[in-house]
């Protein structure tokens, strides 16, 4: 391939046929209306025959604009226009933002409301901005200010963008505005510090606020207290509670509620029932957040039966409990013991107590996903269903995801079926990746059942959807069928985009047929795109598959000559393809080119390397090569584990290799089937059937899927 655009005539008649329709659609495309301008920015690479220039000027004039209403002084008639968030970050960034602000928003027309405060306060890069905005609205509107969405919305601004420290400047900023800093503002602002670490902070503020003209009250002890202990000080969160007393202020079920959270937290949970009987003693009863609290103290301090017992205790004391509590429930038994055992205690739970909520079902069923459990996840759906349960589309797309990546496709195709007849909404790409399962699994029948599905239910309404029907097909190896689905889309008016052409050209690549990839790049360049690093990566990628490394070296040279940027996974496709070749030299040597090229390389480029020394049995140079790979912040993935367990076992030091492979977890990586059952097969082939044995229970009972070991 000596350049990218001398095109072999020697193209597959459809690809041709496809290529005529697309140069002389039969529908042409909607003209855009005189009256309107079209959208010049389409997101595509299009090949411009003239270069144009920007329409719109920057301006450098520090004046704010003249002032402009939001919102229409006729809601009958009218739309409210889009909140114009740059330019309130202007006025406030003004000395006279207050002043401002009065005039924009204090007119009878403009209706101030919950959901425009908490866009203005979310939309500002500037925390200083978004806490004078909260400062205008406490005086402008006293029920707003009480909103618990409002203050969230600027608490977690806070935290984000912070700390922002209580300042002489801040205020004499607020004072001059004709404000001052209050109780209101004050709670927020501590809780953020707390959310931030700055306990010692928090309590120095306090001892302090009557400079600011502030008393202390019970609602700011509780800030104080629920700050420190939310940083971790619960040594200093008593110590402001027992000083309570001396500024008359009255301990509530909120002050306790907040305590007795951070020694459930520590796992402190006979504290937190000391607590629990005080509170009782002052006349509050503990509510459902007090007992949701403790459940999650007596899962951190290991207490699961007392955890089950609470739900009894609740119903004596009439306290019902939420969904909160109920997730507190299962999250806590999956975090208390091993996930089989997990599913089995809840399971038996489930069955001796009928009419439970949806959120116990929707939480177990999420936890045995999170814990790719796909056996169990059919199974409990199986009890579940029988006592009336149905999902939601999240949690359906959430159970389908795991139940295709490990459970037999018959069941997985069952409660597929089900979800359809129980009316749940299976998301596009959930019921794509099903039928891509179920093509490469040789079931081309049920394949094209479910396929023909998807078009009778309207799934496919733009190129974006059809794009991913694209992608279906070539992953499972159907490239007839793509193509299928591309004449589909001309028929039905929807024009291909760059991603459509990328897509098949990849999927041509990856089936090593380079020739009708060229087809579908003519296709491309007909239909007036141009080739983006996307393009390139998959054309270079076919060409080292079937080793025509040198035209791919050509190919790499011209991405440059067209403006395009080499990445990561264009470098990849070469150094493996050298590495496969045996040109371990020119691999490394392209590695410190992409390096000085500023390009950053990824495990995947290492991977490749390390594979080949360690198949050669250079392990001190794939060590090297490790070493290089933590210092970019790399994490090693199980095929880097795979390699150095594979060489270690294959020149006999079986103990550095169970050194690696014990280390890997706490390392962050969590072997999965194909490294264990490499390394079981290193112990048989060895006559280590004890170790092997040893490692196949361990992850069998983690609920990994494992060969049996035949002695």
């Amino acid at each position: 391939m000596r350049k990218l655009s001398s095109l072999p005539s020697r193209v597959t008649p459809e690809i041709q046929n496809l290529a005529e329709r697309i140069q002389n659609p039969k529908n042409p495309r909607n003209t855009t209306p005189s009256n309107v301008k079209p959208c010049e920015s389409s997101g595509q690479n299009r090949v411009s025959s003239s270069t144009g220039k920007a329409e719109f000027e920057s301006s450098n004039s520090v004046s704010v604009p003249a002032l402009k209403s939001h919102f229409s002084a006729h809601k009958q008639t009218f739309k409210p226009k889009p909140i114009d968030h740059h330019y309130l970050a202007e006025v406030l960034s003004r000395k006279d933002w207050y002043m401002l602000l009065n005039h924009e928003f204090n007119a009878p027309r403009i209706n101030l409301t919950t959901q425009i405060v908490v866009s203005i306060l979310q939309n500002q890069e500037s925390v200083l901005c978004a806490l004078r905005f909260y400062v205008w609205v406490c005086n402008a509107s006293a029920s707003l200010v009480k909103d618990q969405s409002i203050r969230s919305a600027l608490s977690n601004a806070l935290y984000r963008k912070g700390p922002v420290l209580l300042s002489a400047e801040l205020i004499q900023d607020v004072r001059n505005s004709g404000c001052r800093v209050n109780e209101d503002l004050l709670c927020v602002l501590i809780g953020s510090w707390g959310r931030l670490g700055l306990a010692k902070y928090c309590s120095e503020v306090f001892e302090q606020v009557s400079y600011l003209g502030i008393c202390p009250s019970t609602r700011l002890y509780n800030a104080v207290i629920d700050g420190l202990v939310k940083s971790n000080s619960l040594d200093l969160a008593y110590l402001k509670f027992q000083q309570m007393e001396v500024d008359n202020c009255i301990p509530d079920r909120f002050t306790y509620n907040i305590l007795i959270h951070g020694v459930c937290k520590a796992g402190v949970v006979d504290e937190a029932l000391r607590l629990v009987k005080q509170m009782e003693g002052l006349g509050y009863s503990p509510n459902v957040f007090t007992y949701t609290i403790l459940m999650d103290g007596y899962f951190n301090a290991k207490r699961i039966d007392e955890a089950f017992r609470l739900l009894e205790r609740m119903k004596a004391k009439n306290v019902k409990p939420n969904d909160a509590t109920y997730r507190s429930l299962v999250n806590g038994v999956f975090r208390s013991v091993p996930p089989n055992k997990a599913f089995e205690m809840l399971s038996r739970w489930v069955s001796s107590k009928p009419n439970l909520p949806k959120v116990v079902y929707d939480s177990i069923v999420y936890s045995l996903c999170d814990n790719s459990l796909s056996k169990n996840t059919a199974m409990f759906f199986r009890t579940a269903e029988e006592q009336g349960y149905v999902p939601d589309s999240s949690i359906a797309n959430i159970a389908m995801t795991c139940l295709i990546k490990g459970l037999d496709l018959e069941e997985t195709c069952r409660i597929f079926e089900y979800f359809v007849k129980r009316g749940v909404k299976v998301d596009l790409s959930t019921c794509l990746a099903l039928i891509e399962a179920l093509y490469k699994s040789m079931r081309e029948e049920k394949g094209n059942q479910y396929s023909c599905w998807v078009l009778e239910e309207g799934l496919l309404t733009n190129v974006f959807s059809y794009n991913m029907v694209i992608d279906c097909f070539c992953k499972a190896k159907m490239i007839e069928r793509a193509i299928e689905t591309l004449g589909m889309m001309l028929k039905r008016g929807i024009h291909p985009n760059l991603v459509t052409f990328n897509t098949l050209i990849a999927g041509y690549c990856k089936g090593r047929d380079v020739i009708n990839a060229r087809g579908m790049l003519l296709m491309l360049f007909d239909h007036g795109f141009k080739p983006d690093v996307f393009t390139f990566s998959s054309i270079i990628d076919g060409l080292c598959q079937v080793n025509r490394t040198l035209d791919a070296f050509d190919c790499f040279v011209e991405m440059t000559e067209w403006g395009i940027t080499p990445n990561a996974i264009t470098y990849n496709s070469l150094i493996r393809s050298l590495c496969i070749s045996g040109d371990v030299f020119k691999a490394m040597k392209l590695l410190r080119k992409m390096q000085i090229d500023g390009v950053k390389p990824d495990v995947y480029t290492f991977n490749a390397l390390i594979q080949k020394y360690c198949k050669d049995h250079k392990l001190d140079k794939a060590q090297r090569l490790l070493k290089s790979m933590l210092t970019l912040n790399l994490h090693p993935d199980n095929f880097t584990y795979i390699a150095f367990l594979n060489a270690l076992c294959e020149s006999g030091r079986f103990p550095e290799a169970k050194d690696l492979f014990a280390s890997m977890e706490s390392n962050g990586c969590t072997p999965d089937a194909y490294v264990c059952n490499s390394f079981i097969d290193a112990f048989v082939k060895s006559g280590r059937f004890q170790e092997a044995q040893d490692v196949w229970l361990k992850y069998n009972e983690k609920g990994m899927t494992l060969k049996p070991i035949l002695i």
